[in-house]
């Protein structure tokens, strides 16, 4: 089943030129992608963010936007670019670099972070980010 984890996983995963920013804010994109992916997602799903000023919890998809909305807050552009994707059996890890952009600037800001999705009978049940990728690969149990 831990291939299947990793395909799913992948699958929701934005290309490295796609900006998640207007994904999440604007409400008609959100209810598409939200639509799109719930069926991959457990009924009790709940996420996870472990950021610098503390950690924040949620549920559900509108639990997972309001994070991701809360963490998007300061930047004008937000997007991913996959290093690497880990198959660790009923938890896949990703280790994205992500470039945000804040309003008024051109410089984009670096952050390696890392990401686990927890399954449960084959759909995410959790979602977690760390923020400081160490705390992400010790989480699972990976050497920083």
């Amino acid at each position: 089943m831990s291939q299947e984890n990793v395909e799913l996983v992948t699958g929701l995963l934005p290309g490295p030129d796609v900006d998640v920013a207007p994904l999440f804010r604007d409400d008609e994109k959100w209810a598409a992608l939200s639509a799109g992916a719930a069926l991959a997602f457990h009924p009790d799903f709940d996420c996870y963010a472990r950021i610098f000023e503390g950690d924040w919890s949620d549920s559900g998809m509108d639990g997972f936007r309001n994070l991701y909305l809360k963490w998007l807050a300061p930047w004008e552009t937000y997007r991913q670019d996959i290093e690497e994707v880990i198959d660790l059996g009923e938890r896949v890890l990703v280790l994205p670099r992500d470039f945000a952009r804040r309003q008024g600037s051109t410089h984009e800001f670096e952050i390696k972070t890392a990401v686990v999705f927890t399954f449960i009978d084959g759909k995410i049940a959790r979602w977690e980010v760390y923020f400081n990728r160490d705390e992400g690969l010790k989480a699972v149990g990976l050497p920083e």
